[in-house]
């Protein structure tokens, strides 16, 4: 071949690769804010959400982009402080994001989410279940998890039918409105099912000794069959370290604050026992998007997701970037009504459908449980549609 011809094809590759950057960039990119607590007590859970939101970016990116566009996602640290949370969301909507997602926890998201709801800025949490989330907020609030209905409904019933628990007492953790709706509605469940709560107890986050609580869990009368913790992940761990090193046997149940590592590094493998907690379906599921997001997270990262926290920010950038396909641009109110419309997204943590007037997505719930410092699957609740 000729030089002349060489240099022709070689100006002609350049002008291709030239097109493709230029039609990547005509618009700029799509912009999430991505809130998380990467520092303090809920980094456990958060660290890893925000690994699966900016792995779901890239895997998009890789096949396209959305609307010819790649999507940018922003981690914004808000440290577990609610006025950073406030921060972060100012700062995300001064980027000119088009959505915001974020959080595992209630108190944060209404701390942030009243601020995009007012620009008309959508707000998709990944694992924030307080059910009335939506109605607090406003029609630009969408939730990837199930509620804490439904999660406290399925844990339960597995600690009456499966654990044969009848007397039930119940510590909560009295700061957080995660954990304060998480033991409402498990207490109106076990009544529902003939147990008894004989006892309740109360915490704050932050706190670090549970001597108090635990004399007055031994000395329950009629003695406690299993005690429910509602807490946040750094409360998770030491609660199961302070109950088992104090002698008691019992089983220790709760909602998806547990699914953390913390719960077995923290009081470590041999006491980590008959601790059984709801969390979001992922764990040993076979579906071909559940196999796809583990092989594509441990390739990413070196390690397997940490908990399902991880697939539910991958879930959420995945529901955002399927709307705005659908509403064909990135407008607030187009992606909004777009999101809202959203049926049957095959998302790695269940099927998502915004159908019942609630908005919260009816999903499985898994119930975990955790012996030897190893998790096991036990079972998946499903919600009566």
């Amino acid at each position: 071949m000729k030089r002349k011809q060489v240099g022709i094809i070689a100006a002609a590759v350049m002008v291709v690769f030239l097109l493709a950057g230029a039609a990547w960039s005509a618009e700029g990119t799509i912009k999430l804010g991505a809130l998380y607590n990467l520092t303090g007590g809920m980094s456990s859970i958060d660290a890893p959400a925000l690994n699966g939101a900016k792995l779901q970016a890239k895997l998009i990116n890789e096949k396209g982009g959305v609307l010819k566009r790649k999507l940018e996602v922003i981690g914004i640290d808000t440290k577990t402080d609610q006025k950073a949370a406030a921060t972060g969301a100012q700062k995300a909507l001064s980027m000119g994001v088009v959505a915001g997602l974020g959080y595992g926890d209630t108190t944060f998201v209404m701390a942030a989410a009243p601020l995009f709801q007012k620009k008309g800025i959508p707000f998709v949490t990944s694992g924030a279940t307080h059910p009335e989330l939506p109605k607090w907020v406003g029609n630009f609030m969408f939730m990837t998890p199930f509620g804490d209905d439904d999660q406290s409904f399925a844990i339960a019933d597995f600690t009456v039918k499966k654990l044969n628990a009848k007397n039930i007492v119940v510590w909560t953790d009295n700061s957080m409105d995660f954990t304060k709706a998480l033991s409402k509605f498990y207490k109106d469940r076990i009544k529902e099912l003939g147990g008894t709560i004989v006892l309740e107890d109360f915490f704050m986050m932050g706190d670090k000794d549970f001597s108090a609580q635990i004399a007055r869990l031994k000395a329950a009368n009629p003695k406690a069959d299993a005690v429910f913790v509602s807490a946040i992940p750094n409360e998770a761990g030491l609660s199961v370290k302070q109950i088992r090193e104090a002698g008691l046997a019992l089983p220790i149940v709760s909602g998806d604050g547990f699914d953390t590592e913390l719960v077995v590094t923290v009081p470590g493998p041999s006491l980590a026992n008959a601790v059984y907690f709801s969390t979001h379906t992922y764990r040993e599921d076979t579906r071909p998007e559940v196999l796809a997001f583990i092989k594509a997270y441990e390739a990413e990262y070196k390690k397997p997701p940490e908990n399902a926290f991880a697939p539910l920010g991958f879930d959420a950038v995945g529901l955002i970037a399927d709307a705005l396909k659908r509403a064909g641009k990135t407008d607030g109110k187009a992606l909004g009504t777009a999101l809202a419309a959203t049926k049957g997204y095959k998302a790695v943590t269940g099927e998502i459908t915004y159908s019942r007037p609630s908005m919260v997505p009816a999903k499985g719930v898994s119930i975990i449980s955790v012996m030897n410092g190893k998790y096991k699957v036990e079972e998946v609740w499903h919600p009566k549609q």
